[in-house]
């Protein structure tokens, strides 16, 4: 599916995602589906949690247990295949990298999209953080309801 839509099927994406226990924190959601020369990932990490070994051509693996959500990577990360998940009490967190205008807004509510591109939910915008240290990739923190986990990849500006 992958090699023909660019979408990876569901099952490639439940693969790249911690147990729901170890969702009840925030964690790396590492979507890598080939090999490729990169690891900006791995060195950024403070934490050791994100290994590509060996062959720099290898996908990188999560120690979700040494993942502290922190999203460094993310905005490290040059295919922006890195977000971070966590189930929360009453919603979906994630932090997703953002390279748009307009930049979001805290409080905005964004339309969620899934990895085609539809709309699939609302997304509240809990967190923008924007630093030198991250060059023009901006770490955009928001909520979606609980059951688009799997689902939710980014968002779309509500004005356009």
């Amino acid at each position: 599916m992958l090699n023909i839509t660019g979408i990876p099927s569901k099952e490639m994406i439940h693969a790249k995602f911690p147990s729901q226990a170890s969702l009840q924190k925030p964690k790396a959601i590492i979507e890598c589906y080939e090999d490729i020369p990169c690891n900006p990932c791995e060195t950024s990490c403070l934490f050791k949690a994100i290994s590509i070994g060996n062959d720099i051509n290898s996908q990188p693996t999560l120690n979700s247990d040494l993942c502290t959500g922190c999203g460094i990577c993310v905005y490290n990360c040059p295919g922006l295949a890195i977000i971070v998940a966590q189930i929360m009490p009453e919603s979906a967190r994630f932090k997703i990298p953002y390279e748009f205008v307009p930049v979001p807004v805290e409080g905005e509510i964004w339309h969620g999209l899934d990895r085609s591109g539809k709309n699939i939910c609302e997304a509240k915008i809990v967190k923008v953080q924007q630093t030198i240290k991250q060059d023009k990739t901006i770490l955009v923190t928001v909520d979606v309801d609980k059951k688009q986990i799997y689902d939710f990849i980014t968002i779309r500006c509500p004005y356009e």
